[in-house]
């Protein structure tokens, strides 16, 4: 219930936004606007202003803006067939190309403005920072073929500096290495006491590609999954693992190495500290079919803090974080278009309203802050999708006056029907896609 109130009041007030854009605009040009539409059907709540009548309609997934003559893009038809709208100064086909575009493309700038204000807002209230960004820069795993990797970084290895600056926590750590993007660095590296200089080439597009190092993560348990056979083995949160089958681990990662070359049955032996308490238990790991391996049933500790910032600050780190995110969906879109994305891939980042609403009440629970920045990245999203040049979209529009702008005359009706379908038929196979992977993931 907390997930489709989240999701109504998060999709309410993007669509509104949305259509406010267009409809702002398109008064400022002097267009008449008759319908404001919340939703699509049905209205089942309206009301009549001076000229516009705004409603909110049973099917809430989208709205619309219905202005005076905007059913035909061809210019004025002039001579006998010439029709009234077109010739009324207040109509949308009359205005030009220019004003048209701009009603087409306010409704994704309020979207991205309004991811802006969101995120500033997730920001003032409060977002959960992880605690370790405060932390000494000590590696806890280095992933395999990774730039860490190839310039030699290892487990516990501490970073001090990076080309003689010296650097005091993870924050700091990630603010220097993304500025350095493309470039070779030193870091110097204190390893077993002793202090040594190793060379790292930095990805150039280190949005994308990481340099493969985690944080130390300790060996301490902070989830214990019921019915799985660490909860039926009396373990408990905040039990320390201090060694498994007698080889002793000193990190999360070290758990996982070993947990994961379990390929039976066989009873493992874990020596756990609880409290000054030090004891042997043994569990039997069980075969998760979804994951394709034996498991225990553990998660780590993930310790975070609530971070809060001024309205200035807040506005400065908004602006810079939905810039990266802009640069994250510019990437996806490219690689989708380029075919460097496989089905799969697409498969799995590509969710419905049963995702979204289920993430959105996620975030509710877990804070407003964390809310409000999903609302905004969603805005972001939306703002951004309606502006791909596919016909019925904002973009499409846009896209249709741009080429007609060029040629210098209207396009053929036939041809912008011909084309309407296609986009109709586009986003029905998006829609119907990404709705069939959200049932299978609720059923998965």
């Amino acid at each position: 219930m907390l997930s489709l109130l989240a999701f109504v009041i998060m999709l309410g007030v993007l669509i509104t936004i949305h259509e406010f854009g267009h409809f702002i605009f398109a008064r400022m040009f002097g267009v008449k606007v008759e319908v404001f539409s919340i939703g699509f059907g049905p209205a089942i709540f309206k009301w009549k202003g001076k000229e516009t009548v705004y409603q909110i309609a049973a099917i809430p997934l989208g709205g619309y803006v219905k202005m005076y003559g905007e059913d035909s893009m061809t210019e004025p038809i002039q001579g006998e067939t010439e029709k009234e709208a077109y010739q009324d100064p207040r109509s949308f086909a009359a205005k030009p190309r220019w004003q048209k575009m701009l009603i087409a493309f306010a409704g994704p700038l309020f979207n991205i403005i309004l991811a802006v204000i969101l995120v500033a807002a997730a920001y003032m209230v409060g977002v959960f920072e992880p605690k370790y960004m405060k932390e000494p820069v000590v590696v806890g795993y280095v992933v395999p073929d990774s730039p860490a990797a190839k310039a030699g970084l290892k487990p516990f290895d501490k970073i001090v500096a990076i080309n003689g600056k010296p650097i005091k926590n993870w924050k700091q750590f990630t603010v220097e290495i993304t500025m350095k993007a493309g470039m070779k660095v030193n870091l110097e590296v204190i390893r077993n006491g002793k202090k040594i200089t190793i060379p790292m080439e930095i990805p150039e597009n280190i949005t994308k590609q990481s340099i493969g190092i985690s944080p130390l993560i300790p060996p301490k348990i902070g989830k214990i999954l019921p019915d799985f056979p660490a909860a039926k083995a009396g373990l408990k949160e905040g039990d320390e693992i201090l060694a498994i089958n007698g080889k002793p681990v000193r990190s999360w990662y070290e758990i996982v190495n070993v947990l994961s070359k379990i390929k039976d049955k066989k009873p493992v032996t874990l020596m756990v500290r609880r409290g000054k308490r030090v004891f042997s238990v043994q569990v039997i790991p069980e075969f998760n079919k979804q994951l394709n391996k034996y498991v225990i049933g553990i998660a780590p500790v993930y310790e975070a803090e609530i971070k809060r910032y001024g309205f200035v600050e807040a506005f400065k780190k908004s602006i810079q974080k939905n810039m990266e995110m802009s640069v994250l969906l510019y990437d996806f879109f490219k690689d989708i278009v380029t075919g460097k994305k496989s089905l799969q891939e697409i498969k799995n980042n590509l969710g419905g309203p049963i995702s979204i609403a289920k993430y959105s009440g996620g975030a509710l629970e877990s804070g407003l802050g964390n809310y409000l920045f999903f609302s905004g990245f969603i805005s972001l999203q939306l703002g951004y999708l309606n502006l791909l040049p596919i016909p019925v979209l904002d973009g499409g529009l846009i896209f249709i006056l741009l080429i007609e702008t060029i040629i210098r005359r209207p396009l053929p009706e036939k041809a912008k029907e011909y084309l309407a379908y296609v986009g109709f038929a586009i986003i029905g196979v998006i829609m119907i896609f990404a709705i069939f992977n959200d049932i299978l993931r609720v059923l998965q």
